[in-house]
């Protein structure tokens, strides 16, 4: 039995169609001015990144999860980028291929959000109890491939 480790990778509807176009199998080439892929390392911060940033960017978001040999993800060491559960690693975009060589099995599409997820229509629901939010992220507009790297960095 191979000894694997489990990733979350937030994305918009234009990179799964990718990956689904794959088998959903491989997670598609980065964009020139995007030399890092970030897998994240539990599904609460992807499930925060596909609602709050993907949904609002490109009008859907989904949490996949993969897993991938341990042998290939310990090269890698976690990034911590905020709170304590959002944790990532940071994969040069020339080593993608061999992350991709690397999954077991197949990217699954294990959560769903659409415009009524995001936070801005809870805002909206909410608006009567006096609540507000003032929107201080970047819009994030999706590169072509929908990828999720619209959060700032």
């Amino acid at each position: 039995m191979t000894d694997t480790v489990t990733l979350y990778r937030p994305t918009g509807p234009q990179e799964l169609a990718l990956v689904a176009a794959s088998g959903f199998k491989r997670w598609p080439p980065r964009l020139p001015d995007q030399p890092i892929f970030y897998p994240v390392t539990n599904e609460q911060y992807a499930v925060e990144i596909a609602r709050d940033w993907n949904v609002p960017a490109s009008g859907q978001g989904f949490v996949t999860r993969f897993e991938v040999r341990r042998t290939f993800m310990d090269r890698y060491s976690v990034q911590q980028v905020g709170a304590a559960r959002h944790t990532e690693w940071w994969i040069p975009a020339q080593e993608l291929d061999a992350l991709n060589d690397s999954i077991v099995g197949l990217i699954e599409v294990i959560r769903e959000f659409g415009k009524d997820d995001a936070p801005s229509a809870a805002v909206e629901r909410d608006a009567s109890l006096g609540g507000g939010h003032g929107d201080a992220k970047e819009s994030g507009i999706a590169d072509e491939n929908g990828s999720s790297d619209i959060r700032p960095r």
